[in-house]
C-alpha cells in the first residue's frame, strides 16, 4: 500500500510546522497521559494521530509535536 501522504508528513516536521500550528492554535491542547484518558489511538502518522473519543465514539485526529509531546487540534472526522 502506497502512502500518498508521506512526503508532506515529512516535509511538515523537518520544517517544524507542528510547532507553528501549535503556536497559532488557541484552543485544547492534551499531555500523552490525558491524550489516553479522553481518547483511543487508531493510529499514528506523524504529526498526526487518529483517535475515537470515548464519551461519544467520534472518530477524529490530532496533531502532535515530538519534543515536548503536545496533542492539539481535534478535527472530528464525518
Amino acid at each position: 500500500m502506497t502512502d500518498d501522504t508521506a512526503a508532506v508528513r515529512r516535509s511538515m516536521i523537518a520544517s517544524g510546522q507542528p510547532v507553528k500550528d501549535l503556536a497559532a492554535d488557541p484552543d485544547r491542547t492534551w499531555t500523552t497521559a490525558q491524550l489516553q484518558e479522553e481518547y483511543s489511538v487508531v493510529a499514528f502518522q506523524a504529526p498526526f494521530v487518529v483517535v475515537r473519543r470515548k464519551s461519544d465514539g467520534q472518530l477524529g485526529s490530532l496533531e502532535f509535536t515530538h519534543s515536548p509531546r503536545v496533542y492539539f487540534g481535534w478535527k472530528a472526522h464525518e
